[in-house]
């Protein structure tokens, strides 16, 4: 009983330890990351992904991150790099995460990346399947803020390409904001980004 007792206390240690360790790379990792330092960040990231083999999180930052750098990117060579690393951690986070509605929302904006990059070239090829992807992050998770922007910035996005009017998603864009307010993320390291850039997208409705 003695030696029973010491095992498991030994276990618990261990997971404890791991768990201690997950948290301060994941709370560096951010820390990086908002210092700017987002080279430093991603190979945390990556760090963190490979000895967290079941958590799709470190993957879904790396891919988020790639995919930021590439919104501005004119290099044809740099954002096909920066896209391709982003779509294979996206791959990876999920076969973790079956129907995981912010991974969903991350696939769109990543192809959403290649559209703006080149819409004659993309849009065509991936704009069905943008809104294929948020039609189905609004059925698994219609309260999501983060789905309900993405999906009312792609529809604004498509309405400005076409000439028509952007005013009727303003209202899916302040509903996105009213269920920021009352968001709770899942864990302490569950996606929990996009008021800031709700209210300045609302903002630029009015």
């Amino acid at each position: 009983m003695k030696n029973l007792i010491v095992i498991v206390a030994v276990l618990i240690s261990g997971i404890v330890t791991a768990q201690t360790n997950y948290e301060k790379g994941m709370e560096q990792a951010f820390a990086l990351w908002q210092d700017n330092k987002t080279d430093a960040a991603k190979n945390l990231f990556e760090r963190i992904s490979s000895a967290e083999l079941d958590n799709w999180l470190p993957h879904y930052y790396i891919a988020q991150i790639n995919s930021l750098e590439s919104w501005d990117e004119t290099d044809a060579q740099i954002l096909k790099a920066k896209l391709d690393k982003a779509q294979e951690h996206l791959d990876l986070a999920m076969s973790m995460s079956k129907d995981n509605a912010e991974l969903l929302v991350l696939q769109a904006q990543v192809l959403t990346n290649w559209v703006a990059f080149d819409g004659m070239t993309y849009g065509m090829k991936y704009s069905g399947k943008i809104t294929e992807l948020y039609q189905k992050a609004m059925a698994l998770s219609p309260n999501n803020p983060r789905v309900v922007l993405g999906n009312a910035e792609w529809n604004m996005g498509s309405a400005r390409y076409f000439g028509k009017d952007t005013k009727p998603y303003c209202k899916d864009v302040e509903k996105a904001i009213e269920l920021f307010a009352n968001f709770k993320p899942e864990s302490e390291f569950a996606p929990n980004w996009g008021k800031a850039h709700a209210e300045a997208v609302f903002k630029s409705c009015e």
